[in-house]
């Protein structure tokens, strides 16, 4: 029994050993976006050939692992090599991204074209990404339309109306909001600010700032000014005001040439059927040979002339 067990310990320790162990190397810091980022496939164990090793990159839309060499057809270039540059310098095999995306993430792998080796391609390696795109800033609690048009810069309300603000962004995670206004020393740690019935001093400039948790470098900010109108002011003088007439503008004219389209097709389509059919005349009686004047098509001779 011992002797089972102790050539199984050599075998497995033989397998070990015969098998390159493979890994890629990457950066372990937050990279951010717009990054140059280097990857390099290592053999750890320095058995193997790199010039049969290659890297490879999973799709999740095709949900497959594909090669990454700059050898390949110009097409496939196209779609899985337009963001990379794979070099092979003195012996070692290195990935370049310039300006890295958010999309650019992977995970790589390096994989062993030695079909004989038990394992031959090295754990998958995901790229650490922070993003953050720009700030917008919207009036909360409205439709999605008049959201879409909402994305205020200048925002224009009535003496006593209640405004509410809301910051929003896209990231990598979920970051930290904070409103501050212009010349006051107040900090709103919050995506949304509430001014209930507003009055002419809350007017100014206020700033909304989205900054990530993990990697403090990474903020954006958006800043917004609001202006308190008169009580008695217009209704189209106000920013939602304005808003109601550019959607009601864009409806009427969407109106006018539907019913202008309508007109006119069933306009063609009525001048088609008053036409009456062509009236050709010589259909009426068909003339014959050695005859002198025209006969019934009923004649026994039936070999026109024409």
């Amino acid at each position: 029994m011992r002797g089972y067990i102790l050539i199984t310990i050599v075998a497995v320790t033989f397998l070990q050993r015969s098998t390159a162990s493979l890994e890629v190397n990457g950066p372990s810091e937050p990279i951010l976006e717009g990054q140059d980022v280097t990857l390099e496939c290592l053999d750890t164990e320095s058995e193997l050939n790199m010039s049969t090793v290659h890297f490879e990159r999973y799709s999740k839309y095709m949900n497959k692992w594909y090669r990454l060499e700059s050898d390949q057809a110009y097409f496939y270039r196209r779609c899985f090599l337009y963001d990379v540059d794979v070099r092979r310098e003195e012996g070692r095999l290195l990935l370049f991204i310039a300006s890295i995306q958010s999309w650019s993430e992977g995970p790589y792998r390096c994989v062993s074209e030695n079909s004989s080796a038990a394992d031959n391609s090295s754990q998958p390696f995901t790229i650490p990404i922070h993003y953050m795109r720009e700030v917008a800033v919207h009036r909360a609690g409205l439709g999605y339309l008049t959201r879409y048009f909402n994305s205020v810069q200048d925002l224009k309300v009535r003496l006593g109306d209640n405004v509410e603000l809301e910051c929003s962004t896209s990231a990598s995670e979920a970051p930290e909001y904070f409103w501050a206004k212009e010349g006051e020393d107040w900090l709103l740690p919050s995506n949304k600010l509430k001014l209930e019935n507003v009055r002419e001093q809350d007017g100014g400039r206020f700033t909304c700032s989205a900054q990530s948790p993990t990697v403090h470098s990474l903020m954006k900010k958006r800043t917004i000014s609001i202006t308190v109108l008169p009580e008695d002011a217009a209704w189209y003088e106000t920013t939602t005001g304005r808003i109601i007439l550019m959607v009601s503008g864009a409806g009427f004219v969407l109106l006018v040439v539907v019913i202008s389209m309508t007109a006119y097709f069933c306009r063609q389509a009525k001048q088609r059927k008053s036409k009456g059919p062509i009236d050709d005349r010589s259909q009426k009686k068909p003339i014959y040979r050695a005859s002198v004047e025209s006969l019934p098509s009923t004649a026994s001779d039936k070999q026109p002339l024409v």
